[in-house]
């Protein structure tokens, strides 16, 4: 059963909310963050993506980066604007979004031993780098400065008790610049949630499996170092029975009734041959309808592809076995097209692949070709909720990137520092 962990946040100050919460550092790239947080010190985009602090040719994963996400986060805990709750809680989410609606969550710590074993159950591989890159931040930073997405079965009694909640004074309240409302509530009187969620079998990750892979991984480390460093590495002041800090990591937990999922598209940087040549080779194979003014495939089984110069529409064949996944979209992508006619046989590790949000719309990757960052765009049809959750039951790994939520969380509005609960010296770099 799932446990929900109360913990002590680190937090804004209500007046500066809106000045600090940022959009989650996956959604925007180096040069998108560093506009948003222009004349924004504050902005928590310096805590995500750190690099925007330093010289434009440094390398992404430049230990500078990792030293410097370091020192923002220690100044943002530090800061006269920022407080530390005074005991740990349990929040309510509400994020409300022009033309998705309404979803409401609990924001709290999850078990990084329930992601171990599968008690929080995941449906996609990470890919390697971006792995390293989440847990070399969290150990330089020792902290959660993001919360990833979770889903879990509806169930009437966590309904009723987060409906209650949100009849009382929200701690914030405030519009996004894309018009995104978001609201948060303090539950000040966790235990019955915490009660409510031991009935509760599985969580599945929605958003962030690289931050629970990382989560997990920065444990270890730093587990390692508890359990053979002297005992003054252990925290006295941790309550019986409490983890350390490092050992639960942090999420907003959502009915799967309130889950919106998007596509998530594809980009190719080069294909075999010209671009026209390669059309005729997939229209030989598959019967492409060309020159269509469809740029975002109406019905599952579909996708439309922007390849020289045009978009087209190609119908999948079938699946090729009998699971789930086997019938997901971008599982027959990937058997029909990308494997045999790309080459494209790991899509966690192929530098020729790469993947857009479907919140960017066709447009985005229409500017991806046509500027010449690519020579293939594939516009897909959604996964949905329910496809994500047979997947994780059967025990199913989907492609990568086959699920963009939205509306996405604020980052910068609950932190869980455990900076305290570690030594000094502890190792900032992963174990292999």
């Amino acid at each position: 059963m799932a446990t929900l962990l109360p913990f002590r946040a680190v937090r804004p100050l209500p007046q500066y909310a809106d000045e600090i919460a940022s959009v989650p550092y996956d959604v925007v790239d180096r040069d998108e963050a560093r506009r948003e947080a222009a004349d924004r010190p504050r902005s928590f985009l310096h805590v995500a993506r750190p690099e925007i602090d330093l010289a434009p040719d440094v390398d992404l994963y430049d230990d500078a980066v990792y030293r410097q996400g370091a020192r923002n986060l220690r100044r943002f805990v530090e800061a006269d604007y920022t407080t530390r709750e005074e005991r740990p809680a349990v929040y309510v989410y509400r994020l409300e979004a022009p033309g998705i609606g309404v979803q409401t969550g609990i924001l709290g710590g999850v078990s990084v031993g329930e992601y171990a074993d599968g008690t929080i159950v995941k449906h996609e591989e990470t890919r390697p780098q971006k792995e390293d890159d989440r847990t070399r931040h969290i150990l330089e930073q020792r902290a959660h400065a993001e919360p990833v997405m979770l889903t879990y079965r509806d169930h009437a009694s966590i309904h009723a008790r987060v409906e209650q909640i949100q009849s009382e004074a929200p701690l914030y309240d405030f519009e996004a610049e894309d018009g995104v409302r978001h609201t948060v509530w303090t539950a000040e009187a966790p235990a019955s949630l915490v009660e409510a969620f031991c009935e509760v079998e599985h969580l599945y990750i929605a958003d962030g499996h690289h931050r629970c892979k990382a989560a997990s991984r920065a444990a270890a480390v730093l587990r390692s170092v508890e359990d053979t460093g002297p005992e003054s590495v252990r925290d006295p002041k941790r309550k019986p029975g409490r983890p350390p800090g490092y050992e639960l990591f942090t999420a907003v937990l959502f009915p799967m009734s309130h889950m919106h999922i998007m596509a998530y598209n594809r980009v190719v940087r080069r294909v075999p041959g010209a671009p026209v040549e390669f059309l005729d080779r997939l229209d030989a194979a598959f019967g492409v309808e060309r020159n269509v003014e469809e740029a975002v495939p109406s019905q599952k089984g579909h996708v439309c592809l922007y390849l020289a110069g045009a978009w087209h529409r190609l119908a999948l064949p079938p699946a090729t076995g009998p699971r789930t996944v086997d019938a997901l979209d971008v599982s027959r992508l990937s058997d029909h097209l990308l494997e045999p006619y790309l080459d494209i046989t790991d899509q966690r590790r192929d530098p020729t692949i790469d993947f857009v949000g479907g919140i960017r719309g066709p447009e985005a990757l229409e500017a991806r070709v046509d500027r010449g960052d690519a020579q293939l765009a594939i516009s897909m049809y959604p996964t949905s909720i329910e496809e994500l959750v047979a997947v994780s039951d059967e025990g199913s790994l989907m492609p990568p990137k086959s699920t963009w939520f939205a509306p996405k969380l604020r980052s910068g509005l609950l932190v869980h520092d455990f900076a305290a609960e570690v030594p000094a010296d502890a190792p900032t770099t992963p174990l292999q």
